[in-house]
């Protein structure tokens, strides 16, 4: 696992498994951003067997492989999807492609799981709620900076035993390391990366929805800049947006690409959540200047201050649910309208973003 490059991050929970060995296989196709690794740890922890691997590119296969070696090299993506042994595809191919490949995924019978963001329009939204409406097979996202971090699912148990009473307001900052060296030419193309509110901000809008329990919400204003990257034309280093939900809460999130070389980290992510009796704050990667590692939870509520260290505490419980909601048709990790509307959002947030010059 890297923790320079949020591109290759890709966390370690413990294992947790809700299956037996051969009860849940899945497959990974496309492999274009390396969030396909998380994933992969993420439900192999949760007792899922891996069986299949495809990527057009060999290169990335392999590398795969290496990590994950009892994953076959498939050689189309046609054999994955007619392995009726095959229950679950999850892809990270580009953000452009994956709605369409999800839909690929959903007619041949599977359930799709797929990297943020799930997709970078609102016409590929409509086509993938259609695809979820024939086929009744779901269409399930990795929102990782809450899914697959425990500081992040401590702060959940927290608010569900009402520790700070109801939620009203999150504030999330997502800053990242560009590493610009490092990335594919997609990354820097608008209509394939879809855009950092449509990207990066994907996370901190499903943030918003979960912590505060809106189902709905108004993007009420929203800004990208390219401020230092002239060479990128495309690219918005910068991005922020204020929400206002259908319950009254409101959220407010900045995401950039200007991670400093001298952090140890990709970014310095870091979650604020109000609510009327307390406060939580969230470090989710680090403490700067502290060798503490990293799921750093601080509250206060009516009977003091509070400081909790997840790390290796609770596990990355979205995994084991997701197998069981696909071998069970439930909707206890995510459900389809939520994965949807957190996407719907940043894809609006990104269409109707001032652009700062």
């Amino acid at each position: 696992m890297s923790n320079g490059d949020g591109m290759n991050y890709a966390p370690v929970g413990k294992p947790a498994p809700v299956v037996k060995p051969g009860e849940f296989t899945f497959a990974a196709i496309g492999l274009d951003h390396g969030h396909i690794y998380g994933m992969t740890n993420g439900l192999k922890e949760a007792g899922a067997t891996l069986k299949w691997v495809y990527d057009p590119d060999p290169a990335k296969v392999e590398a795969y492989r290496k990590q994950h070696p009892e994953a076959v090299a498939a050689e189309s993506e046609a054999q994955i999807l007619d392995d009726p042994a095959v229950k679950l595809v999850a892809g990270a191919c580009v953000p452009g492609d994956r709605a369409a490949l999800g839909i690929r995924v959903m007619k041949a019978g599977k359930d799709y799981f797929t990297d943020k963001a799930p997709m970078i329009s609102l016409e590929q939204l409509d086509a993938a709620k259609a695809a979820v409406r024939e086929t009744k097979r779901k269409y399930m996202v990795c929102y990782s900076e809450r899914l697959q971090s425990e500081s992040a699912v401590y702060a959940e148990q927290l608010i569900k035993q009402g520790a700070i009473g109801r939620v009203l307001q999150t504030i999330g900052m997502g800053p990242h390391r560009l590493n610009a060296p490092s990335r594919p030419a997609w990354f820097f193309e608008r209509a394939r990366y879809g855009g950092i509110l449509c990207d990066i901000g994907s996370h901190q809008i499903e943030q918003f929805l979960f912590y505060t329990g809106a189902t709905e919400a108004q993007i009420v204003s929203s800004k990208i800049a390219n401020y230092n990257h002239p060479e990128y034309p495309e690219l918005d280093d910068f991005g922020d947006a204020t929400l206002i939900g259908n319950n009254g809460a409101t959220g407010y999130f900045r995401v950039d690409w200007f991670t400093p070389d001298g952090l140890r980290s990709w970014g310095d992510g870091r979650t604020f959540i109000l609510g009327t009796a307390g406060y939580i704050e969230l470090r989710k990667y680090l403490d700067i200047t502290h060798e503490n590692g990293g799921d750093h939870v601080f509250w206060v509520d009516g009977s003091g201050e509070h400081y909790f260290n997840a790390t290796g505490k609770t596990g990355f419980p979205y995994f084991g649910k997701l197998i069981l909601d696909c071998l069970n048709r439930t909707e206890n990790a995510m459900t389809q309208e939520h994965a949807f509307k957190a996407a719907e959002l940043c894809i609006r947030a990104q269409m109707q973003a001032v652009k700062v010059e």
